[in-house]
């Protein structure tokens, strides 16, 4: 059984995919591929040093001037997509040949690249939008202008929910935690 786990920015979709591996559930988590893609030696480096190359610095991928340069000139990001989406669904294939009876993949982007169509079920983390917003906020890692640009490029949290199997809110951590546990005892 494979579990889709999403959640638009700032819902506690990280914290949530914690609360499965307690329970023993193998995550696959897709930004942490994305670091590794990117880090020293990772599978992105060469292409993208020939794609972007000021965005590669000591043999990784600098996020912070790839990020300068989507926001200079968003129609790179197909580009990057190109590159790095193929890479990320091979590692996500590898991760799928183990034989646990349930795994969730941990994709911020489910809808948005059509890996929803890829999974078993869905689980939408969820949390109303001023919680988001303060979360995002209070991390002190973007400004207002690109947490809108961000959420601006993600499909809205109440079609999120709509599509959703599981709808697991995150304002009270408690209610999370028991949410996954019944996910789990269902799917397993």
């Amino acid at each position: 059984m494979i579990l889709g786990l999403t959640g638009s920015i700032g819902m506690g979709k990280s914290t949530t995919a914690e609360m499965f591996r307690e329970l023993g559930v193998p995550v696959w988590d897709a930004d942490a591929t994305v670091h590794q893609l990117y880090a020293e030696g990772g599978a992105a480096v060469a292409p993208m040093a020939t794609a972007f190359p000021k965005a590669v610095r000591n043999g990784a991928v600098d996020r912070e001037v790839l990020r300068r340069i989507v926001a200079a000139d968003p129609d790179v990001l197909p580009k990057i997509e190109a590159i790095v989406h193929p890479l990320v669904a091979a590692h996500r294939m590898t991760f799928l040949e183990g034989d646990a009876p349930l795994v969730v993949l941990d994709i911020p982007l489910l809808f948005e690249t059509g890996a929803n169509a890829q999974v078993d079920r869905v689980a939408v983390v969820s949390a109303p939008p001023e919680v988001q917003k303060s979360r995002v906020l209070g991390r002190g890692t973007m400004t207002e202008a690109e947490f809108e640009t961000i959420l601006a490029r993600q499909v809205p949290d109440a079609d999120k929910r709509a599509q959703a199997d599981y709808i697991i809110e995150t304002t009270d951590m408690g209610t999370a935690r028991a949410a996954v546990a019944t996910i789990v005892k269902e799917l397993t």
